[in-house]
């Protein structure tokens, strides 16, 4: 067998009819993982690892960005997820499978940019549970400062560089998650139903009484750094979107997935963009813009000052302790599915794709992601971590609106549950629109997701080009 150039070999492309085949995608019988997540679960799913994560940490991020125009900056960044979010509703009803875009970059774009964006996802989904530990971990000690007049010490819930030594219920909380994650998929998916709807009624408990306290005042000073602070901020905000991510990613944990995929991320994007507009119009006009600096748990101390009195932040703290654990869940959850994913094409390590006989769960899997994952959780600020995180999430956004004009011109007969509207304009737009989100993000991020790329590329070199699974003899491929 002749040997394939370099170039063939990184563009080489994995066929979408052998995906399918290989998970099952149109026979439950076939695939390796359990199918039992339906369209209730996987809509909740979005909405567990998107409602909330935005809204309980990053207003005190994002509005001094923006002042009050952080309302716009939120509309910016849903209406951009919302262009990507077609796009990724047609994929996946052409490519039900796990690995989200990577895997979609994989059926389209080639092996080394599937690759790429897989470094990408990587560090969307492992820094984006870690921010959300930290943020957890603010909001469990207002809870206990509320209730029991104790809060835990700062050397053991903050980062170094925060003036702690060890972020320790960020820690456990990602433990948690993981244990759970192990038992099964079903198993979590029930859970973190349960978590969702606790969580949205407390966010809508929030808009109604921080209403109660709106000023039109507050948004008299309405855009204090103008456009450029609305973009910037927008970028700050948009890994609040992760979750139509997550979705795809539990494309072989899904029954019927050609349907329930497209029809679940669209419905989570509806449910997620109202929330986080009305959560922020609320907050934004219940406060001056300038307090929000530096705040934690800001939505509590604005239901503190709105009522004079302390159990509405009690029920918003003790709202979030437990709802923030959805969202750690679903993060973990889609980090171990595209390294599952990554390591069965051979990308990584077998580790990554071994699946126990008893859970049908990637155990080992698990256990790597989440010792990763504390680490990160415990001893990086939150600050840093989001912003890693809406990079990482707008490039692969980025790929996923691309695979789609490449996928209507090269194969436009594959069979599709859902097809974008205003084909070409809207992936055009969402492709503008993400790469403009990224052109406003600190360039310390930018600096810093390079080097990752590169890091990325260097191993794809070394290890993945040679154990791909594409590269077998007795693998198909498409050159």
């Amino acid at each position: 067998m002749a040997t394939p150039t370099v170039s063939r070999s990184v563009l080489r492309r994995k066929p979408i009819d052998a995906m399918a085949r290989e998970t099952g995608a149109d026979d439950a019988s076939k695939g390796t993982l359990r199918r039992s997540i339906g369209l209730f679960q996987l809509t909740m799913f979005g909405v567990g690892s998107t409602v909330g994560t935005g809204i309980f940490f990053v207003l005190g991020q994002a509005v001094p960005e923006a002042g009050p125009a952080v309302i716009l900056s939120f509309v910016l960044a849903g209406v951009t997820a919302g262009l990507t979010a077609l796009c990724y509703a047609e994929l996946a009803s052409i490519i039900p499978v796990s690995g989200s875009s990577y895997s979609y970059a994989y059926a389209t774009l080639g092996e080394i940019v599937a690759f790429g964006v897989g470094a990408c996802l990587l560090l969307e989904y492992g820094v984006a549970c870690a921010a959300v530990a930290v943020g957890w971990s603010e909001y469990l000690n207002s809870l206990l400062g509320d209730t029991v007049g104790v809060t835990i010490p700062t050397a053991l819930s903050f980062a170094p560089s925060a003036g702690g030594v060890i972020n320790l219920p960020a820690v456990f909380l990602v433990a948690m998650c993981a244990l759970l994650l192990i038992r099964g998929t079903s198993e979590s998916a029930r859970v973190n139903t349960v978590m969702v709807i606790i969580k949205v009624a407390v966010l809508l408990m929030f808009v109604a009484i921080a209403f109660t306290g709106f000023r039109s005042g507050n948004l008299s000073n309405f855009a204090p750094f103008g456009v450029a602070g609305v973009g910037v901020a927008a970028g700050s905000i948009f890994f609040s979107f992760i979750g139509l991510d997550a979705v795809s990613t539990a494309g072989e944990e899904v029954r019927d997935p050609r349907r329930t995929l497209p029809m679940a991320i669209v419905l989570a994007l509806v449910i997620v963009t109202a929330v986080y507009i009305l959560v922020a119009v609320s907050a934004v006009g219940a406060q001056p813009w300038e307090r929000f600096e530096g705040q934690e748990a800001g939505l509590a101390a604005i239901l503190r000052d709105v009522t004079g009195a302390g159990w509405p932040a009690v029920i918003l703290a003790a709202g979030a302790v437990v709802s923030i654990f959805g969202i750690t869940l679903v993060s973990l959850y889609g980090q171990t599915r595209i390294l599952f994913a990554m390591g069965r094409d051979g990308m990584l390590p077998p580790v990554f794709s071994r699946v126990d006989a008893r859970t049908l769960t990637p155990i080992q899997n698990t256990i790597i992601v989440a010792i990763v994952v504390a680490i990160l959780a415990g001893l990086v600020p939150l600050d840093y971590l989001a912003d890693l995180t809406s990079v990482g999430t707008l490039a692969a956004f980025t790929v996923v609106a691309v695979g789609v004009m490449i996928l209507r011109r090269t194969s436009p007969h594959l069979p599709r549950g859902f097809r974008v509207p205003g084909y070409p304009v809207t992936p055009v737009l969402a492709v503008a629109a993400c790469l403009y989100l990224i052109s406003g993000l600190d360039r310390i991020t930018l600096v810093a997701f390079a080097i990752w790329l590169a890091v990325a590329m260097v191993y794809y070199v070394t290890y993945a080009r040679r154990h791909s699974r594409l590269a077998q003899p007795t693998d198909e491929a498409t050159p």
